[in-house]
């Protein structure tokens, strides 16, 4: 009956939500996904759980410009990256506001599980 209960509660920890099992997530982004938005002088990316800052990166993409038809994919290198004390959450601090257009925010991390996720964030500025 031991091995059976031992079993049983292996099972049931193996099943068992934790920070350790769990893979990070985008808890919440400014400007958010779907945003119409003032020329923003930052970004931020909060994860759903501290960030392993070693596996961690983004980059700001412009992905369609008003008037300008075709417009091809364009990186934003104007930015400095920083980490808030308590590792959720990522601040790309623009040198100067973007223009008007469309920009994706492309995210990689892992937390502790050391499970790389990645995901885009989408927003307008007008």
């Amino acid at each position: 009956m031991r091995i059976s209960a031992f079993f049983a509660a292996l099972a049931l920890l193996a099943l068992a939500p934790g920070a350790a099992w769990a893979h990070v997530t985008l808890a919440a982004s400014s400007p958010a996904a779907g945003a119409e938005t003032k020329a923003p002088k930052a970004i931020t990316l909060t994860f759903s759980q501290p960030v392993n800052r070693g596996t961690a990166s983004a980059a700001i993409i412009m992905t369609a410009m008003p008037g300008m038809k075709d417009h091809g994919e364009m990186a934003i290198r104007n930015f400095t990256a920083s980490w808030s004390a308590d590792g959720k959450t990522l601040t790309l601090t623009l040198a100067k506001p973007l223009p008007k257009g469309t920009y994706d925010v492309r995210w990689q991390a892992a937390a502790a599980d050391g499970h790389a996720m990645s995901g885009t964030v989408t927003f307008d500025v007008k």
